[in-house]
């Protein structure tokens, strides 16, 4: 296919530029279309402005953030003239919370935003588009987060404990009770847990707190001092009425205040559960990450006699039901404590189809053991930096089929470019809706030998 512009240019440099734009300064604009990131885009006196909060079509006041050369980092403070598609958050901290970036923009063009964006990138740098687009996968809009880590930071002159979100482009702290994006149980635990936190004897010694759900809730606490028995017993008592495990992280590895305490996840459709700790990755969004792994499957149309290879496998979320359906799978992760629990996961749910291997991904795949006898297909859910020394080595495991599972457009579609130079057509493409009321991109791909 050839290559398509993606829309986004930049003014030509000019007189008008030669002082810089001072932090704070404020200045009107007419705002032309959103950035990938989904910040609006105008044009003044020869320089780019990429403006958080405001669409396409508004007329805007917005105070400048950074600026480098010909680009300026902005906040929308004023709509003048705003557009028929804008929403009121329903959040009362939208705007000055850095975790939800959207919530002015109605779903549905959030939807369209980032389609274009792994349209755009697919084109830009591999210059390839899809056989077929397959519609987003999708949640809801609110109430999706299962896990959150909660900024804590003591004031020492107020002398006063700040807890809530980092702000939007700053390390300030925005004081948050009400989370939205949060599912429920955590949505409780959050609006008690500011008031917990300001009655310990040592504020200062909280480094921060992370929540989670799934089988159960919990509360870590990182602590950079050791607490009292008074403080350890409000701990325990708030967690008891909020129906949450207790972990402490202070030297060393979290850990379960009460022995034998254990978080998971359920994939109810494959009648699996996976335990994890706190630390160990986990995809926020607890719907879409079961529709991704049953998409994945079904893309790959695994058959009873293949072998799979299982690449960054993590704690098992594609490898144990993947090995519900296939002769076997050989997985394979980076970091060796994810390989243990993962193993752990297998003998838990009576699967012994199913091989773990520590490997560091970005060496040449030929030089591992466990890359012989060749496999059927290759599922890949790389991090952001995506898996390109993998890729490179795919065409020679003999797999038919590639199903490659992005956190970041940009790296697919550049291992995308990799994978068409070894003889694999993309047949599917579609997004993966992980993070509703932000502009992040997560897609999934299908390859195929042509």
């Amino acid at each position: 296919m050839s290559r398509r512009n993606s829309g986004l240019r930049f003014q030509p440099s000019g007189g008008a530029r030669s002082q810089q734009v001072p932090v704070g300064k404020k200045q009107r604009l007419v705002i032309e279309r959103l950035s990938n990131d989904g910040r609006g885009i105008a044009f003044v006196d020869g320089r780019t402005w990429f403006v958080s909060g405001a669409l396409p079509g508004e007329d805007v006041e917005a105070r400048v953030l950074a600026a480098r050369s010909q680009v300026v980092d902005a906040r929308a403070e004023r709509v003048l003239s705003a557009s028929p598609m804008r929403l009121v958050p329903p959040c009362a901290h939208a705007g000055q919370c850095g975790g939800c970036t959207l919530q002015h923009l109605p779903h549905t063009e959030q939807l369209a935003l980032k389609q274009r964006t792994l349209a755009e990138q697919l084109a830009r740098f591999a210059d390839v588009e899809p056989q077929e687009w397959v519609a987003p996968l999708v949640g809801t809009d609110f109430g999706y987060r299962r896990r959150a880590r909660i900024a804590v930071r003591w004031d020492v002159k107020a002398r006063h404990l700040d807890v809530g979100f980092r702000a939007a482009s700053s390390q300030a702290i925005v004081g948050i009770k009400d989370c939205l994006v949060l599912v429920q149980p955590l949505q409780s635990l959050m609006r008690a847990l500011p008031d917990l936190l300001r009655r310990v004897e040592k504020p200062q010694a909280i480094g921060h707190v992370e929540l989670f759900h799934g089988t159960a809730s919990a509360l870590l606490l990182r602590h950079t001092q050791p607490l009292g028995e008074v403080d350890l017993q409000r701990l325990r008592e708030f967690c008891a009425v909020h129906q949450a495990q207790l972990w402490l992280h202070g030297d060393g590895e979290p850990q379960p205040d009460q022995p034998g305490a254990h978080l998971g996840y359920r994939l109810a459709r494959w009648n699996l559960e996976l335990e994890y700790r706190p630390g160990d990755f986990v995809q926020v969004n607890a719907a879409v990450n079961e529709a991704m792994v049953e998409q994945a499957l079904d893309w790959m149309n695994p058959q009873p006699g293949d072998r799979v290879l299982d690449l960054f496998c993590g704690l098992g979320n594609f490898a144990l039901p993947l090995a519900r359906q296939v002769r076997e799978v050989v997985a394979v992760e980076g970091v060796d404590a994810m390989v243990q629990r993962a193993r752990g996961n297998a003998a838990a749910n009576g699967l012994e189809n199913v091989h773990f291997f520590q490997a560091d991904l970005s060496n040449p795949l030929a030089d591992a053991s466990w890359a012989g006898q060749g496999f059927d297909a290759v599922l890949l859910d790389p991090p952001r930096d995506g898996a390109f020394e993998a890729v490179r080595q795919i065409a020679a495991t003999g797999a038919k089929r590639v199903v490659y599972v992005s956190c970041n457009p940009a790296t697919l579609a550049r291992d995308s470019a990799e994978l068409v130079k070894q003889g694999y057509q993309l047949k599917k493409a579609g997004i993966l809706d992980m993070f509703p009321q932000t502009a992040h991109v997560e897609a999934m791909a299908l390859f195929e030998v042509g």
